[in-house]
This record gives structure tokens, C-alpha cells and sequence, in this order.
């Protein structure tokens, strides 16, 4: 009797483990499914920006309706740039979505999703500028922020180690700086810049687009290299487009209409 009671006894242990840990597994979602999570800088506005402790923009709009498209779960942090990018090469992070454009050199070291945004490099400065076009900035100070697109074509403009050339950890960061005068021009996708100008009028900032001088950029959803959502993901993205709903996300947060033959013709 007492074996028989002992055995009940580690058998109902055993149960009460078995299932404490198959609800430790799925405690993220709740659903069975494995929740992902995805980084972001969240300093990028009107692509990301912090609403109290929630993740908010046109890039937080298109992740949610894609992954709701794709469905799989999913949780957007704001984790910052660089511990974002350290997060999604060595897969602690399921994927990244912070304005990030793709270009070869990244795509060395990690896959992206189908082009969803199509940017371009633009010069930040004050009004009353003779600022014509990005050779009138050279021996300028010129801020960026470090590690983006923005940077590289401050390198490429005055050289790769130029003392000209002040890096930020955030594009709000830049912006400031301009604002204070510790920097003369600023080089920024120009989205965002947009955005600065016009919620910051009493800041008296102008911008000067260069077609000449910077290449068209696309952003896409960071993905480490081989990642088994990306069909998933491009799939989704692809029909959102499709369906309308792209354009409704754009609509919320730019004006105009999205041109979505060019995203499409961008695609690999």
C-alpha cells in the first residue's frame, strides 16, 4: 500500500512538473505559439517612438499587420540600435523594424524582408541657408547618426575619418545638436527629418534634397541570415500591399500615396 501510495505520489509529481513546464514554455503567447520578439530604436519618429511604454509609428502599424497577416505572434522593444542589430545576428532577437535601409553590406550578415518604405538621404540645416546641394557642405560640421545610412554618406562625402563629422546615437540626437549649434548641417533620411521640421516650426530648420549626391534607399524588416519567417513575412508584406491596407498605415502617418510599383520593382 505505502508503494503504491509513493508511486502515486511521483507519478502526480511528474504530472505537475510535465505540465509546469510546457506552461513556462508557452507563457508568452498564451496560444501555443512562440512569441517573437523584434527590436527596434525607438527615437525614429514617425516610424517608432515611445507612447508611454508602448512602441508607436508607421513601422509599429506595418509589423503588426504583417505579422497578424502572417500569423504569428509577436512583441515590439524598444531595445535600441545597436543592441538591436548585436540581437538579431545572433538570433536573441527574432528580427528588427527601425527604418532600416538595406543595402549589400548588411545583407552580408543578415536577410531582409521585401522592401516596405522607399527614402532617401536629405540635408538638415538652418533657414536662411546658401546650402545648394551636398558639395556646398564640405568643411562643414556635419552630424549623423552613428552607424546608419546617414553616416555612411557623410563618410563618403568628406571621408571616411573626417574630424567634420559628429556621430549620435539617435536621429533626435542629431537634430538637437543642429539646433544648439553644435553642428552646422545634419544628413538624415529624409522622412524623419520631414517630420522634425514640421512638429518643430519654431526651430527654423530647412531642408535641401540632393538626388545627384544620394542614391534612393528602401527599408525593410531586419531578419537574421537564414531565417525561417522570412517567406512568411514577404508573403504577408506582398498582400497587405495588395489589399489596401499598406496604404491605409501609410495614410496615418505621411501624406500623399505611396508609391507601390516602385517598392515592388525594388523587390530581389
Amino acid at each position: 500500500m505505502k508503494t503504491v501510495k509513493k508511486l502515486m505520489l511521483v507519478t502526480g509529481l511528474f504530472s505537475v512538473i510535465f505540465l509546469s513546464a510546457c506552461v513556462s514554455n508557452n507563457e508568452s503567447s498564451g496560444s501555443g505559439k512562440e512569441t517573437l520578439t523584434f527590436g527596434t530604436e525607438a527615437t525614429f519618429a514617425p516610424f517608432e517612438s515611445m507612447e508611454g511604454d508602448k512602441v508607436v509609428g508607421f513601422d509599429a502599424d506595418l509589423l503588426d499587420a504583417v505579422m497578424k497577416e502572417a500569423g504569428l505572434d509577436y512583441e515590439f522593444k524598444n531595445t535600441g540600435w545597436d543592441p538591436m542589430l548585436v540581437g538579431v545576428k545572433d538570433e536573441s532577437l527574432a528580427g528588427g523594424a527601425a527604418g532600416i535601409t538595406i543595402t549589400d553590406e548588411r545583407k552580408e550578415t543578415y536577410d531582409f524582408s521585401a522592401p516596405y518604405f522607399e527614402a532617401m538621404q536629405t540635408i538638415a540645416t538652418t533657414e536662411g541657408t546658401d546650402i545648394q546641394s551636398a558639395e556646398d557642405i564640405k568643411g562643414m560640421k556635419i552630424g549623423v547618426q552613428n552607424g546608419t545610412t546617414g553616416d555612411s554618406a557623410a563618410q563618403q562625402l568628406v571621408g571616411e575619418n573626417s574630424t567634420d563629422i559628429s556621430k549620435y546615437e539617435s536621429s533626435a540626437a542629431t537634430m538637437m545638436a543642429l539646433q544648439n549649434g553644435d553642428v552646422e548641417v545634419v544628413i538624415t533620411d529624409n522622412g524623419v527629418a520631414q517630420h522634425y521640421v514640421k512638429n518643430n516650426p519654431d526651430a527654423n530648420l530647412t531642408l535641401i534634397d540632393d538626388k545627384d549626391s544620394f542614391e534612393q534607399e528602401y527599408y525593410g524588416i531586419l531578419l537574421p541570415k537564414g531565417s525561417e519567417h522570412k517567406e512568411a513575412i514577404d508573403e504577408a508584406m506582398q498582400t497587405i500591399m495588395e489589399n489596401g491596407t499598406y496604404e491605409e498605415i501609410y495614410s496615418e502617418w505621411f501624406e500623399g500615396t505611396p508609391d507601390i510599383e516602385a517598392l515592388e520593382s525594388a523587390q530581389p
